[in-house]
């Protein structure tokens, strides 16, 4: 039970990356009230786990239904990774903020919901995870993931105060390269799993 539970918890720790997203999460929330900034990371973490469970039970066979392969939806989450990096480089910010209520909504569910916390290499495991040991072992290991997704997050807001609003601002735009970079190592991933793009050592 013990090594079910190591053996599946594990490996969703390292590609939810709690810790590793903390700092998009901080860029993106830039500006927000407080009880934007919660909504926001609730948001998150309902966004993520939707994904997650859907492609749990449904992923394969919808995968299969709709002929799409690991690798073309790498790449498409990828894409939209690169364009919303591109776009914060540009603008200073990920989406449209016309409607300022909205918009930790829009900015919660992509890209931090899905793909940064569920994306294309979490769904993956999922799949093979629930191949390899018991379904109520996976489902504890990716529950347990969400809940430290939801503390990191929370404590981000004590980062962030302790920051201030000038350091973010300072560091958001090598934040945002680093979201650039994340995409374009997606999209490879996704050529390279299509048999397109082949890396040796």
């Amino acid at each position: 039970m013990h090594n079910s539970f190591v053996f599946t918890f594990v490996p969703l720790f390292i590609v939810i990356d709690a810790i590793g997203n903390l700092p998009f999460v901080i860029t993106a929330s830039t500006g927000m009230s407080t009880r934007q900034r919660r909504g926001m990371i609730n948001i998150v973490v309902i966004t993520a786990a939707v994904v997650g469970l859907a492609f749990l039970f449904l992923g394969q066979l919808l995968l299969n239904a709709m002929g799409i392969s690991f690798g073309s939806f790498a790449i498409a989450g990828g894409l939209i990774l690169l364009a919303l990096s591109v776009r914060y480089m540009i603008t200073g910010q990920m989406v449209e903020s016309d409607k300022e209520a909205k918009k930790e909504e829009m900015v919660a569910v992509v890209p931090i919901g899905t793909p940064l916390t569920v994306g294309p290499a979490t769904i993956t495991t999922l799949l093979l995870l629930v191949k390899q040991y018991p379904l109520y072992w996976v489902l504890i290991s990716f529950a347990l993931n969400l809940f430290i997704v939801w503390i990191v997050c929370m404590a981000g807001n004590r980062i962030a105060g302790f920051l201030g609003q000038g350091g973010i601002k300072a560091v958001s735009r090598i934040f945002s390269l680093l979201l650039a970079a994340i995409a374009v190592s997606m999209v490879i991933k996704g050529f390279t799993l299509l048999g397109i793009l082949h890396i040796t050592g």
